[in-house]
């Protein structure tokens, strides 16, 4: 079995890392694995730091030319982003290899041209029931098997995160942690003004935000025009960011749109408290292991980061009962395993 993984995102988000992670799987159990990569990404250099095979390129034409040359090495074409699919799916005529694509958003894909593209997929996978169920909805694929994103089991940095808390001078106060990108979907603005009104009546909570994206300029923008400097310390992108999770006391996601939220399992691993929309496949993931608010709800947001604070036996239990199910279903052998048996089926 040889599969040629493709993510041309010059990104490291969740998929980016779901991709090394099934990569590095693969290849523990003897499987030849390669990832056709953008040159000089976040992941094609991470991937080469681990020895995995890496096929460098320069762009969506380049990626084409690649996956031509490369067809005769690989018996299966894994496509693990939207434009790695579309590249898949278009050189198949060519390489005639089976196409898995692992579906990771929930925003409902429109068009003549997704029409074609999933027809042209030998076999989609969804990282939640809710992306399986809007495929489904929208007669695009029936019944997607649901994988779910994984996590690695690492050992914490604790000198590295406690060293952050004393640099911004946090080391006496509740922490709120946020891993997100800063962009349109995932609601940062609603999650300034969370923050805000937190910070409004409370002298003893501090938001950490880790993450970059499209709309920072405006995002900093904000925080300064809204005098929350010292209390909201946006941090930008950090490497091993997990190592943070050890000094936060919630975890909060104010998405719009996700398609599961890896970042909310490495909290519950974590043992981290979340409070979080019930946007897409957070849904699932956090009711009964967390709080939960609707998209948009900002008063609901701001009572549970309230409530959360107060800490007693029953969010104690939540904490517990959240890292048990995380335990249970979101190590990387269990969804490496599972993408073994679908391979096997396109064989």
């Amino acid at each position: 079995m040889r599969i040629l993984q493709i993510n041309t995102e010059n990104t490291w988000r969740g998929g980016e890392r779901q991709t090394l992670y099934t990569a590095k799987g693969l290849i523990k159990r003897g499987i030849k694995v390669a990832i056709i990569v953008t040159k000089n990404s976040p992941l094609s250099k991470k991937a080469q730091q681990e020895g995995i095979e890496v096929i460098q390129t320069g762009g969506f034409f380049d990626t084409l030319i690649k996956i031509f040359l490369a067809r005769t090495q690989f018996d299966i074409l894994h496509a693990q982003a939207g434009k790695a699919h579309t590249q898949a799916v278009i050189t198949k005529i060519l390489h005639k290899k089976p196409v898995l694509y692992t579906r990771r958003v929930d925003f409902v894909p429109k068009g003549f041209a997704s029409m074609i593209k999933y027809r042209f997929t030998d076999q989609v996978i969804a990282i939640s029931e809710k992306i399986s169920s809007i495929l489904d909805t929208n007669k695009l694929y029936k019944n997607a098997p649901v994988i779910y994103s994984a996590i690695e089991s690492k050992t914490l940095d604790l000198i590295r995160a406690s060293n952050l808390k004393k640099t911004l001078k946090i080391e006496n106060s509740y922490i709120v942690g946020i891993i997100a990108a800063i962009e349109g979907h995932k609601d940062p603005f609603l999650t300034l003004n969370v923050a805000k009104e937190i910070i409004d009546k409370r002298s003893d909570v501090h938001f950490i935000h880790f993450g970059s994206g499209k709309l920072e300029a405006e995002f900093k923008k904000f925080i300064k025009d809204n005098s929350l400097e010292g209390r909201y310390h946006f941090m930008g992108h950090y490497d091993n960011v997990e190592d943070f999770y050890s000094i936060m006391d919630i975890f909060l996601m104010t998405s719009k749109m996700e398609g599961l939220g890896s970042s909310v399992i490495d909290a519950f691993n974590n043992e981290v408290f979340v409070v979080s929309t019930n946007a897409g496949g957070l849904k699932e993931l956090v009711e009964g292991r967390g709080a939960l608010c609707n998209i948009g709800d900002l008063d609901c947001l701001v009572s549970e980061i309230e409530n959360a604070i107060l800490m007693n036996k029953d969010k104690i239990a939540i904490i517990k009962k959240a890292k048990s199910f995380c335990r249970k279903n979101f190590l990387s052998d269990k969804m490496v395993e599972k993408y073994i048996e679908i391979y096997k089926t396109l064989l």
